[in-house]
């Protein structure tokens, strides 16, 4: 009976404390701890495009070793990536392991022979995966390299969960920027619930991400196929055709122009038309929004 009393004792005691385990992992994180927790598993992806453009987007280590996840229009007609952490540690991209055009998912393979930086990425961690479905109104995080300020994180709540074109989203209220396609969207808790995708460009803090469910569709082990491929540079073309018009990706991959002449032949295209110009001049910044002027008869 002892005995008996005894192993009772001590199972509730067991059980007492991997509740008290469990529920410390599940505690909710302060902003400044949940950023110290993903910021090592948070990539900033830099991409040459087949058109020889370039352009940034964000990646997160997740799923298995090796692997990051991102948004599928970040890398869909890429001829050359590499991927670069907030310790200055570069790896390059092995190529492409498996995708969801529909969903807007990619996962990536790194090299391990990376450079720079003081930790090996087999030693990084990866952010845990939220599949479960988060509640309306929640306190959600978004860490990605807006307008190419890397490792930037921004808050926000998790505005509602919709279906738009037969793709289910998480509609959030953080502030996003061309540069966060592909980031990570977190809880408090610092799990990963869904990585960015879309915004709606003629509304305020309106955007969209996949849930981090989604990445369970993907195969993880199969062999990565490198950059770059006819399936990676002929893909944008089907893609973007079955875009909504109401979609802006989140890369940082707007067209540049060399040259006044090329911005006088822009203007000319859109004469008549209500324009928005953005001019920067090293940290300044000044909009300008006017008609643009129609030929002179």
């Amino acid at each position: 009976m002892i005995r008996t009393v005894w192993f009772a004792a001590r199972l509730c005691l067991a059980l007492g404390v991997a509740a008290g385990v469990q529920a410390q992992s599940r505690a909710q994180l302060k902003p400044e701890d949940l950023y110290a927790a993903v910021l090592q598993s948070t990539l900033t992806i830099e991409v040459e495009n087949a058109a020889g453009r370039h352009f940034v987007g964000t990646g997160f280590l997740a799923v298995g070793e090796g692997l990051a996840v991102t948004a599928w229009h970040v890398v869909q007609d890429a001829r050359r990536v590499e991927v670069r952490f907030s310790d200055h540690q570069q790896a390059k991209v092995l190529g492409l392991v498996d995708k969801d055009e529909r969903a807007d998912i990619a996962l990536l393979k790194l090299d391990t022979a990376i450079q720079g930086g003081a930790t090996r990425l087999a030693a990084r961690p990866r952010i845990p995966l939220g599949v479960a479905t988060p509640r309306i109104g929640s306190r959600i995080y978004v860490v990605g390299a807006p307008r190419g300020y890397e490792f930037s994180i921004s808050d926000g709540l998790l505005s509602q969960i919709r279906t738009v074109d037969g793709v289910g989203y998480f509609q959030v209220s953080c502030p996003i920027s061309p540069g966060d396609s592909g980031g990570p969207v977190l809880n408090d808790r610092g799990e990963a619930i869904g990585i960015m995708s879309w915004r709606k460009p003629d509304a305020e803090s309106v955007s969209f991400a996949i849930p981090a469910a989604d990445i369970a569709r993907l195969r993880g082990t199969r062999p990565p196929v490198p950059w770059p491929t006819e399936l990676l540079v002929a893909a944008p073309q089907r893609a973007r055709a079955a875009a909504p018009q109401v979609r802006a990706p989140l890369t940082g991959a707007e067209p540049v122009l060399d040259g006044y002449g090329a911005f006088q032949k822009l203007l000319s295209a859109r004469a008549g038309r209500q324009l928005t110009v953005v001019v920067r001049d090293g940290r300044e910044e000044t909009t300008f929004r006017f008609e643009a002027p129609k030929p002179a008869p």
